[in-house]
């Protein structure tokens, strides 16, 4: 999958609320539920695929709204526990619209995708920007985790590439899952840093009375 043409149009999805992820990341993952077990059984026979998508929280019936925009990941690791779950490694690959649903009989939901849109998904970035200063970012997240109790390894991070350090703020974020839906669908990562500064604004400036960027 090196290129847009090779990526598969029909995938299996994956919603799970407040969780975003970009290409060239990594994340692990704990497959419990049954209808996600028969996904990854099938996702490894195959192309080793999944979705990650964001539901919204409207429903019709008791099946809830997906957001429009989500990330495709590889299985790159595979393991099963004693009690029947499976852990496993995906890695981003690109992200993805989706253009409708499937119906099928299948436990799980499947979603036919574009990536036109996300061709630079594909690109990878290593290199370190030093014209754009994140300890702004650094400060203001420092503040926003020790309110909320979160932990962060910030040299870790710093060392990262521009893109890299950008993503896995927006990843680790404590922010709403609609917050998290913009920072995914930013264009590229210097609008998610804009977009990041703004989110972070409206959590310091006013923190009892946190207002949701749209």
């Amino acid at each position: 999958m090196n290129n847009k043409t090779d990526l598969p149009k029909i995938i299996p999805i994956f919603p799970l609320s407040n969780f975003i992820f970009f290409p060239n990341s990594s994340i692990p993952l704990n497959i419990f539920e049954k209808r996600y077990i028969q996904m990854v059984d099938e996702s490894m026979k195959k192309d080793r695929v999944i979705g990650m998508i964001q539901p919204k929280k409207t429903f019709i019936g008791e099946i809830p709204n997906l957001y429009s925009v989500g990330s495709l990941g590889k299985i790159t690791n595979f393991k099963e526990t004693k009690d029947g779950r499976y852990l496993i490694t995906l890695d981003g690959i690109s992200r993805f619209r989706i253009s409708n649903e499937v119906e099928n009989s299948k436990l799980y939901r499947e979603c036919e995708v574009k990536y036109d849109e996300f061709k630079s998904d594909l690109l990878v970035n290593n290199k370190k920007d030093e014209n754009n200063n994140l300890d702004k970012i650094f400060n203001d997240l420092k503040l926003l985790f020790q309110k909320q109790g979160y932990m962060i390894d910030w040299e870790n991070l710093k060392n990262q590439s521009f893109d890299k350090t950008i993503n896995t703020i927006s990843m680790a974020s404590p922010f709403s899952l609609e917050e998290k839906q913009v920072l995914l669908e930013a264009n590229d990562s210097y609008n998610r840093k804009e977009k990041l500064e703004q989110i972070l604004v409206t959590y310091l400036t006013d923190h009892s009375n946190i207002t949701t960027l749209q």
